[in-house]
């Protein structure tokens, strides 16, 4: 459980290698404000229209 094993953090940087053990760091959303800009800028798609069954009158 050393440099050599590559499941552990300091094997991970002994190899140069990433992985779960040694994952990056995630970009941070630029701001709360802005995040919440955008969700409520999401257009909701318009509501189907009920189609109408034409009726043959008999006679």
């Amino acid at each position: 459980m050393g440099k050599g094993d590559r499941k552990t953090l300091k094997g991970k940087r002994y190899n140069s290698s990433y992985g779960n053990a040694r994952a990056h760091a995630v970009a941070k959303p630029a701001t709360a404000t802005q995040s919440a800009v955008t969700r409520k800028s999401v257009v909701k798609p318009a509501a189907k229209k009920a189609v109408v069954k034409k009726t043959v009158a008999k006679g």
